[in-house]
């Protein structure tokens, strides 16, 4: 790890012997934790370039966002800065890396069962959306186009097919027949006229961190904050809560639904009497089967094309990826009158 100790360096940390350990809950950028003495002290990450080309787009959104990203209920995360002023360091061969200090106690969740989890994300996620609302959302960059569009995504998919090898579209033809179907019912959503919002955009569960009492803290990973459609981090948020198996489960038996999990969360939202407006609520419900549709379609374009985009340990990892967000997006299409009661008793 020279070159990780170097950028230390670079962002005025004295020298020690520091050790680095691999975290890897992100499926994009390259993140460690830093520690001396066995006492974790920072988080080093290394910016996927070719993910986030727009580098000046992420340090000018995290410069406007960061001024009102603390209180008394929502942990600072602490972005220090080389000796220049600068929140990214970038290094002699290209590579672009960022340090925060590590917030002590802190851990993460990938999925759940536990209620008070559940409650604890959708709390945190109302304070970050309150405390956000003070930005104009025009004043942020967007760093990633057409990020949350499914026409988009779908386009992207469609071209895909055209360079997928003839053995995996053999092998994948009841994957795309359910992207076909249920394109005929979440197209509709997109075209909602609603209000846009400063929005995380990837507010999966282990985005937000906890104390080791499930007490939640803050949103992490901030690279995606652009405008967004409320909605899109409500459904992104419960793809990961309302679902007890991870999305990498090949068991698609063990992929549920839970709306116990739905409840919890949307009860923890509304301790912030957040307001939102009827459309926005209206839109809830279909924006969790949405946001992990969007994200199985992108998954499995990806795999199409050979595995360029997320980071994977096996040749089929983003083909079980799709197959699972894709069941949970089923199920979620097929439970839409409860989760609809849900989300208006909560939230109306």
């Amino acid at each position: 790890m020279e070159e990780a100790s170097k950028v230390l360096t670079a962002f005025g940390i004295p020298q020690d012997d520091y050790f680095f350990e691999p975290l890897n809950q992100g499926l994009i950028n390259q993140t460690f934790a830093v520690s001396v003495a066995q006492e974790k002290r920072y988080v080093l990450q290394k910016i996927n370039q070719e993910v986030f080309p727009n580098t000046k787009a992420l340090e000018k959104n995290l410069e406007l966002a960061l001024p009102s990203l603390q209180a008394e209920d929502y942990a600072r995360v602490e972005f220090l800065r080389t000796p220049q002023g600068d929140l990214f360091h970038r290094t002699e061969k290209g590579e672009l890396w960022r340090l925060m200090n590590y917030l002590p106690n802190s851990s993460t969740y990938h999925n759940t069962s536990d209620r008070m989890v559940a409650f604890e994300a959708g709390r945190i996620l109302g304070v970050f959306h309150r405390l956000v609302a003070s930005i104009d959302p025009e004043a942020l960059a967007i760093p990633l186009e057409r990020f949350h569009v499914l026409d988009w995504r779908v386009e992207q998919y469609e071209a895909s097919l055209v360079k997928a090898s003839k053995n995996d579209l053999s092998r994948t033809e009841e994957i795309r027949e359910f992207i076909t179907g249920a394109l005929l019912r979440l197209n509709a959503f997109p075209s909602l006229e609603l209000p846009v919002r400063v929005c995380h955009n990837d507010s999966k569960l282990n985005n937000i961190l906890f104390t080791r009492n499930k007490k939640a803290q803050c949103l992490i990973d901030l690279d995606t904050l652009m405008p967004g459609f409320f909605a899109y981090d409500f459904g992104d948020a419960l793809r990961t809560i309302a679902n007890p198996a991870p999305e990498e489960e090949t068991n698609l038996g063990r992929i549920q639904f839970s709306i116990e999990m739905l409840r919890a969360f949307a009860e923890g939202l509304a301790l912030n009497k957040f307001i939102l407006r009827p459309d926005e609520i209206d839109g809830l419900a279909m924006s969790i089967a949405y946001m992990p549709f969007l994200h199985g379609l992108r998954a499995f374009t990806d795999f199409l094309l050979g595995n360029r985009y997320y980071k994977v340990t096996y040749p089929d990892g983003n083909l079980d990826r799709a197959k699972s967000l894709f069941h949970f997006s089923k199920l979620a299409l097929e439970k839409q009158g409860q989760i609809e009661d849900v989300i208006n008793e909560c939230l109306t």
